[in-house]
């Protein structure tokens, strides 16, 4: 980018913007690209792991579509970057969402002309308020379809599975749950990466696989079921691996 929204500090590192950055991105300045070398020295696997993760949101967000869903809400999306949800559903009604309010603010701004799309700063870690203002946002009475990727590992036992539960009772059937999960045997989340983690505003909170598959609670979870982001319906841009390193991604659907 060659100049930042207003509201927008160039020279302060924006994990959004990183990401941005490891998808090959146009969205980052010069302190985020160095901030991001500096994470693929410690961990190498991370630009791997969000092109498998944006890849897996591809996939997921056409087989929503393909089953009906017209409305999509993305939990903590941070910027939207390579592979927009709404550049896939372009038909759909699109919420992104995320708490960080330079992440809203750029968000908006790319967003700007962009109709049918909106950006909401709003807290996961506040269900009730985040349902109240999606409330007059999407169609409640009508199927949506929530993607939590990469997500609830930052978030706590006791509020995450609050979220992912409240989400399904305000959901209508034919409703659906995306999610894409860090587990505890993860490679990269050495102690020296949860301590970094910890140090940060956004500990880590890994799960084992029984405790991903228990978000899907009251969903069924669409084939191949709980499984690894390049084992999920992989198609022609499969590029191989097993992707074990990153965890788990699953669909459900609301009975």
């Amino acid at each position: 980018m060659d100049s930042a929204p207003e509201g927008v500090d160039p020279n302060v590192p924006n994990v959004a913007r990183m990401y941005d950055y490891f998808l090959d991105g146009k969205d980052n300045f010069a302190a985020d690209r160095a901030a991001a070398e500096q994470i693929l020295k410690t961990f190498p696997h991370t630009r791997e792991g969000a092109r498998a993760n944006r890849a897996f949101l591809r996939r997921a967000v056409r087989h929503v579509v393909d089953s009906g869903v017209r409305q999509i809400v993305d939990l903590g999306a941070g910027l939207p970057t390579q592979g927009n949800t709404h550049e896939i559903a372009p038909d759909a009604r699109v919420v992104y969402v995320d708490y960080d309010s330079v992440v809203c603010v750029h968000g908006r701004a790319l967003l700007a002309r962009t109709e049918n799309v909106d950006f909401l700063q709003a807290d996961v870690r506040e269900p009730d308020v985040l349902l109240d203002k999606l409330s007059g946002m999407v169609d409640f009475d009508r199927p949506v379809a929530f993607m939590m990727l990469a997500l609830l590992h930052f978030v706590p036992d006791d509020i995450a599975y609050d979220l992912v539960g409240k989400v399904r009772e305000a959901s209508a059937p034919g409703s659906h749950l995306v999610i894409s999960h860090a587990v505890d045997s993860t490679p990269d989340t050495t102690p020296e990466a949860e301590e970094i983690y910890r140090r940060s505003t956004a500990a880590l909170h890994l799960r084992t696989r029984e405790g991903v598959l228990r978000f899907f609670d009251g969903y069924e979870l669409a084939e191949p079921g709980l499984t690894h982001p390049n084992g999920w319906r992989p198609d022609e841009s499969h590029t191989g691996g097993d992707s074990i390193t990153f965890g788990y991604v699953g669909v459900g659907r609301k009975h």
